[in-house]
């Protein structure tokens, strides 16, 4: 953990209707001193929209070589590279080279996150998916956030409902290519 990290503590209760996951989790995530509470919350949501097997937050803003969230094999291989935010070119190229699947999560307006995109050099651009939330759902659930945090996520057909500490946010969950 980064010194001067802040930890949350979250109890999930997921229901992914769309893709048959319901967990039980409990997650420790490490808030690093320059990461905002927006991105900390988007990274937590990604995280329970990819959950799966191999699935991990790696070191994050403290390391350089991965995305905040990997999805790894049984022999440690990577074959999901979940980036968070408005990552730059070059990482996206770096990350679709080294996974089978890249998708970044972005708190911000996802119209913006791509222009930066466009022009520059993706390796498999067209098959990378920009994931982003309705406006206004991110800073609700940033509102709610508590140090330990009960949470209740349920996503059926592309619509999330999110309970986090009592409060009642939903959004639909909009994808689209950045190639």
């Amino acid at each position: 953990m980064a010194a001067g990290a802040v930890v949350y503590t979250f109890t999930v209760n997921l229901a992914d209707v769309d893709r048959g996951v319901y967990e039980e989790l409990s997650l420790r995530v490490a808030r690093h001193p320059s990461e905002t509470d927006a991105y900390m919350v988007t990274r937590v949501l990604a995280y329970c929209l990819e959950y799966g097997e191999g699935i991990q937050f790696s070191e994050g803003l403290s390391s350089t070589d991965e995305p905040a969230v990997v999805v790894r094999d049984a022999t440690g291989r990577l074959t999901d590279w979940i980036e968070i935010g408005a990552p730059d070119a070059a990482r996206l190229h770096h990350g679709s080279k080294l996974a089978d699947r890249t998708v970044v999560y972005t708190h911000r307006d996802p119209v913006r996150v791509a222009s930066v995109w466009a022009g520059k050099k993706i390796h498999q651009a067209e098959s990378i998916v920009l994931r982003s939330f309705d406006p206004g759902f991110v800073e609700g659930a940033v509102g709610a956030l508590e140090r330990r945090s009960t949470v209740t996520l349920s996503v059926t057909e592309g619509q999330l409902y999110l309970d986090l500490n009592g409060a009642a946010l939903s959004s639909a969950l909009h994808e689209q290519p950045v190639g």
